[in-house]
């Protein structure tokens, strides 16, 4: 019986008590008494010293300096204080920087690294203590069994040996135990204060008690049964120059509870445990006055005085204690104190200490995640609150989880991984400081400012170093654990107004990537599109939207919008209140892209605006992209999306759709549109003016990815079209323009979604021409360009031959030569000729996926823009998905 004490306590000990995690509850609504508030003593010094001390001080120093000696022991406390004062300093800095809520160290890593990890680490934190607090329930009852029970058959050595012994009686005595501290935490956070409060002048008095047993007890010796029966002795010496010489070097040897080898990590890992606990003021942060002056310096106080009790009492124990004693009885305080039961009742007081702080530990973490919302109508009973604030929902929810934990008996296995919960808290409390350092943002001010983004690294990687130190695979599992949690959280957890600190992290590093991304470099090489998407109502043109976002290719893509009106008849911007509808729309239509919107007095000065001013540094649109301007009446797309439409089971079962976004309907046949024809060809002429290749998309409300590539043997196709149609006497294909079609062209095909359509590019030659020697130089400019794609050279004399008339009129009536794209005079191309251009792409097989087509110059002669217009609505009508592309500047590159 005498040798089962230690091995139990040594057991017992394997987990770092982390004090209460204690939040003031719900925050007190109007007819509700304000709730006691805790000062700086008792809401954080006296938790921190019990979590600290707990019953490591009493078990767990022999241990210690009999393995690893005096010099290597404070070598030990050196390391593990330094690894936790890098916590410290975190969490001072958090604390300082605002006004804390209930949750403790969920709330603060909530706050800064958002739901995902907040929500993560918090169910970590709510677990760890509640097995936490049933290891302790254990633990308390088995230690009682060791003195006051009955042996197995009922035999007894002694008159105190009262209890009967078995699961279903320990499992008795567990729930008695965790009944009262049910009823402790039930009362409130001012009743458990003044309940460790007491237990903390229990614990300070049996220190005293044993700091004083070193002067008072005399020399005697100490007999020790060994796991084989066998007795030896073992001497307190009082204080001895030899005892103090003996006990400085290490000497590990087999550790009698466990039978394994110690060594300097073995010894470090369990001794590390009992420093931890050093969250247990600040996750009372709820219950506090002034958490922001109360947590520095209480949890501070509390670390500095363990750190030295640590020491003094590791000096003594050198100075008194022969190095069996140490390595054989991890019970030996109780047998050199001045009174045996002192030890024990500081044992158990600490043990009830720490089962009771991680019950209400567990609670105020379960209350802070339900209020917050992250795991929705789950948590939803656990924010219940009585009218002193206290979550008492969240108390009886934390109390049959401990419960349930107790039914298995034995935590052995959970020991170990409810260590490294806390170790990956602390973890996560230094990444949150780092973060806000890093982040730089103006509004992390902490008024505790003995830190820097070095301590906080220092802390990181001290808590990683320990949690696989003690046990490689539980720290794996922890690790996965907590990835898990965080991707399941970033897609099911609503949006929260705390701010994200990944924001700020992404904008200070943008801002400085940005800066160094110089125009001056740029190289055809490296080309890639940037586009502008002028979107005059996006319930029209959603197919066009997710289109483009397929062919930028990595590159910048932003929604424009014009609204026209003036801002000095205004009493406010209008656009401001229609951003979120459109990143709804970006969101529901899983694009990638920047919404851009401006308002003017005309379309063509908005574009222009938008032209201007669209992006940043060296990401800027080199590509605008317009629908096509025809008569047609637009269709809403966007009432088959479901999110978006009022007649979605989503929206009717009690959502108002008025909360949808707020775009205008589409436009109707009666009315008028928002530009003229010589204003939409304006725009085209002021985008090449202004070096931005211009893309014309026609019929794009017909094109369906799901169903094109859904069907059954059905060969996609890409179809290209490089010749100038309004310059039927050119042959060039490799032309600016041309090539920009081309590569426009294989960017769509490389994309994932379109690799399996067939790139088909059309060569169109006269009879009279050479058309093998033609498709010979093209096929060698695509095996350049490395644009796998097949040629198809078509005989279109019978279209060349109608087009265009032999007279060149200019303005005033006098007769002249060609003019190239239309730069001063009107080249009259006939009506028929373009029907039948129209004609022969309509005849090249089945229909395509898309078309891409040459968008000839816009004449300079702004009489004509009318002409042009009709002229481009003949060549492309009926053709299904068209784009018209007109490329400036150079896209393609033959060198490596």
């Amino acid at each position: 019986m005498a040798e089962r004490t230690p091995l139990l306590n040594y057991r017992l000990c394997t987990v770092p008590e982390l004090g209460s995690s204690t939040t003031a509850g719900a925050r007190k609504e109007a007819q509700h008494p304000a709730p006691k508030k805790l000062s700086t003593f008792f809401g954080v010094v006296v938790p921190t010293l019990l979590s600290m001390f707990s019953v490591v001080v009493f078990l767990r120093i022999g241990f210690v300096v009999g393995q690893a000696g005096l010099y290597q022991s404070i070598l030990m406390y050196v390391v593990a204080y330094f690894i936790i004062s890098m916590t410290v300093l975190s969490v001072c800095a958090i604390s300082t920087n605002g006004a804390l809520d209930a949750g403790g160290a969920y709330y603060m890593i909530s706050r800064a690294l958002g739901p995902e990890f907040g929500g993560s680490i918090g169910i970590m934190f709510f677990f760890a203590n509640i097995c936490g607090s049933a290891l302790y329930v254990l633990g308390l009852v088995e230690s009682i069994v060791d003195i006051f029970g009955m042996s197995p058959t009922g035999q007894t050595t002694s008159s105190i040996q009262v209890l009967p012994q078995s699961y279903w009686y320990e499992l008795l005595y567990g729930t008695v135990i965790l009944i009262f501290c049910l009823l402790v935490c039930l009362v409130g956070a001012d009743i458990y204060a003044k309940a460790s409060f007491i237990i903390f002048l229990i614990v300070i008095l049996v220190l005293g008690t044993i700091f004083i047993s070193f002067f008072a007890v005399s020399p005697k010796s100490i007999n020790i049964t060994t796991s084989l029966g066998n007795i030896s002795e073992a001497s307190f010496t009082g204080f001895k120059l030899s005892t103090l010489k003996s006990n400085l070097p290490s000497q590990y040897v087999e550790d009698y509870t466990t039978g394994k080898v110690m060594s300097f990590a073995a010894v470090f890992a369990v001794m590390f445990n009992g420093c931890t606990g050093i969250m247990a003021g600040s996750n009372m942060s709820g219950d506090l006055k002034n958490p922001s002056y109360s947590i520095p310096r209480g949890t501070i106080t509390a670390v500095i005085f363990t750190y030295i009790v640590y020491n003094i009492l590791s000096l003594m124990i050198s100075c008194t204690c022969e190095r069996l004693l140490l390595q054989k009885d991890y019970d030996f305080l109780k047998d050199i104190n001045i009174w045996h039961p002192f030890v024990i009742i500081g044992i158990y007081s600490s043990t009830l200490s720490a089962a009771m702080s991680n019950l209400i530990g567990a609670s105020r973490i379960l209350y802070a995640l339900a209020k917050d919302d992250i795991f929705g109508k789950l948590l939803m009973p656990a924010k219940k609150t009585s009218r002193g604030g206290n979550p008492w929902a969240a108390v009886l929810i934390s109390w049959v989880s401990v419960q349930l934990v107790l039914f298995t008996g034995k935590l052995n296995t959970i020991a170990g991984i409810v260590t490294i919960f806390f170790l990956l808290v602390y973890a996560a409390v230094d990444l949150a400081c780092l973060a806000l350092e890093w982040a730089s943002a103006p509004n992390f001010r902490p008024t505790f400012r003995y830190f820097t983004w070095h301590t906080c690294v220092l802390g990181i990687i001290g808590c990683g170093i320990m949690m696989f130190l003690i046990s490689p695979i539980y720290a794996s599992c922890s690790v996965a654990f907590m990835l898990i949690l965080l991707l399941v959280l970033h897609y099911v957890s609503p949006s929260s107004s705390w701010g994200y600190i990944s924001q700020a992290l992404i904008f200070h590093q943008v801002r400085k990537y940005l800066l160094m991304l110089d125009v001056r470099k740029d190289h055809v090489k490296f080309w890639r599109p940037q586009i502008l998407l002028m979107v005059a109502n996006p319930r029209t043109c959603t197919q066009l939207i997710s289109f483009t976002n397929d062919l930028k290719k990595s590159g910048l893509y932003v929604l424009g919008h014009v609204q026209k009106g003036n801002l000095d008849e205004m009493p406010s911007d209008p656009l401001q209140a229609q951003y979120d509808s459109w990143l709804s729309l970006v969101d529901a239509l899983n694009v990638k892209s920047f919404v851009s919107l401006t308002l003017s007095d005309s379309v063509r000065h908005g574009v222009q605006h938008l032209l201007f001013i669209s992006g940043l540094g060296g990401m800027r649109p080199n590509t605008l992209i317009l629908g096509f301007y025809d008569d047609c009446v637009p269709e809403d797309g966007l009432e088959q999306i479901p999110a978006f439409s009022c007649n979605s089971p989503s929206i009717t079962n009690g959502q108002d759709c008025n909360l949808q976004p707020n775009f205008p309907p589409a436009r109707d046949a009666s009315s008028s549109k928002a530009l003229s024809g010589k204003e939409y060809v304006a725009i085209i002429s002021d985008s090449i003016k202004m070096l931005k290749n211009v893309c014309l998309a026609r019929y794009f409300c017909q094109l369906n990815k799901a169903e094109l590539f859904g069907r059954k043997n059905y060969e996609v196709s890409i179809d290209v079209w490089p010749l100038n149609p309004l310059r039927p006497d050119s042959a060039n294909y490799v032309d600016t323009c041309s090539l920009f079609l081309l590569q426009m062209a294989c960017i769509l095909n490389m994309v994932r979604s379109w690799r399996s359509a067939k790139l088909r590019i059309f060569l169109c030659v006269e009879s009279g021409n050479s058309s093998g020697e033609q498709e010979k130089k093209l096929k060698q400019l695509l095996k350049q360009l490395r644009i796998k794609g097949s040629i198809k050279t078509l005989h279109w004399d019978n279209v060349t031959a109608l087009h265009w008339h032999k007279q060149i009129v200019h303005e005033d009536g006098s007769e002249g030569s060609f003019a190239n794209n239309f730069p001063s005079n009107a080249m009259k191309i006939s009506d028929d000729y373009l029907m039948a251009v129209n004609r022969m792409i309509l005849e090249q097989g089945a229909h395509p996926a898309i078309r891409f087509l040459y968008l000839p110059r816009p004449p300079a002669n702004t009489a004509l823009h009318e002409r042009y217009l009709e002229q481009l609505d003949i060549m492309t009508k009926n053709l299904g998905p068209t784009l018209l592309i007109h490329g400036i500047s150079a896209v393609t590159s033959v060198d490596l």
